[in-house]
């Protein structure tokens, strides 16, 4: 596999490939870019079909923290690790703090917070062995509650274009993925009066949104297909692909999900089909953003902040309506400006 011509490669600034033959640990660590400051973004634990479908999955999110940070107006830079494993039946604490010591190697170059697979018990482990860890309970805590703030906000901010209103209520949303994020963004649309319909692969996790927020129960494959004015993509990536466009139905794609488009010319084929796209890094940042105030922690500062994100999907759709181009391009376009700017500095 030749790593540097993968595409996914982006001209990360380094690799760590990191293996503890005592625990099981198999990880790795992408630190994409530090021109705005240290390299920030979270573990995801998975089980990987293949050891380049994790390098590939982190090479891609570790860019995508880069542009997620510049276009927040955050002074971090991009990173993120995966552990290659189940997170159900692999976790230990000799694992985690094998994770952390390698975390501990980079000297700050590098810090690491929760994602997917992974909750703030196992990253007070890697905390044991390193100090750059970020989310911790008793700090800025769970991130999944501001992350659905700042979606709910992006979702109205599309609206807004889309429609002429960021009024939800009477509006039909689809939502993919009732993890924590899903589960707090339908309270926020339920509690505007939108009409939800939801899918996960969780059985419990469907059945909790559809008795409190009186949702509407779909299949797994069937949510594409749906008549609605909004889909929230809020599962794993590459939903938006092939496959899924001819199906997608909704005027507006706006969720938490990272990377949702399976490749950039999805983008163009969105915008041909008149379908505005919320680009995942912009809208999902709540969570990074409530981090970035962990050392002296003031929740109403850190939402005040995740605020802005309306704003700025705003700039980004008037953009995209000037230039006649797709909005990951000008969000793409928009966050390299930001870091390129930074390195002159």
């Amino acid at each position: 596999m030749a790593v540097f011509n993968l595409r996914a490669y982006d001209d990360h600034e380094q690799i760590v490939f990191c293996r503890d033959v005592d625990s099981g640990l198999k990880a790795i660590i992408c630190v994409h870019n530090t021109n705005l400051g240290p390299a920030v973004g979270g573990c995801r634990m998975w089980d990987y079909n293949s050891d380049e479908g994790a390098l590939i999955d982190a090479l891609r999110l570790s860019r995508g923290m880069t542009y997620k940070n510049a276009m927040a107006g955050l002074k971090m830079g991009g990173g993120k690790s995966v552990i290659i494993g189940n997170s159900k039946t692999m976790k230990s604490e000799e694992l985690f703090r094998a994770f952390g010591r390698f975390v501990e190697k980079l000297s700050g170059k590098y810090i690491t917070a929760e994602d997917v697979g992974i909750n703030p018990n196992d990253m007070a482990i890697v905390n044991k062995e390193t100090n750059y860890v970020l989310g911790l309970e008793g700090k800025s805590g769970d991130p999944s509650p501001v992350t659905a703030y700042g979606v709910y906000k992006g979702i109205k901010a599309a609206a807004k274009h889309k429609f002429g209103s960021d009024d939800l209520n009477g509006r039909k949303i689809s939502v993919q993925g009732l993890g924590h994020v899903g589960y707090y963004l339908c309270r926020h649309l339920h509690e505007e009066g939108a009409k939800l319909f939801v899918t996960d692969i969780s059985k419990e996790s469907i059945e909790r949104v559809v008795n409190e927020f009186n949702a509407t129960a779909v299949g797994i494959d069937d949510i594409y297909g749906l008549d609605v004015d909004i889909y929230a993509p809020c599962a794993l990536g590459a939903v938006i692909n092939d496959n899924t466009l001819p199906q997608i139905k909704a005027s507006v794609i706006a969720g938490a999900a990272n990377n949702q488009l399976a490749e950039d010319r999805h983008g163009d084929i969105l915008l041909s089909k008149g379908i505005l796209y919320a680009p995942d890094y912009v809208i999902n940042a709540g969570g990074i953003i409530n981090v970035s105030f962990e050392e002296n922690y003031n929740r109403d500062a850190a939402l005040t902040k995740v605020d802005e994100i309306y704003g700025t999907l705003t700039e980004v759709f008037e953009a995209s309506k000037l230039s006649g181009r797709p909005t990951n391009v000008i969000a793409d376009e928009l966050a390299r400006q930001r870091v390129a700017d930074a390195k002159k500095k």
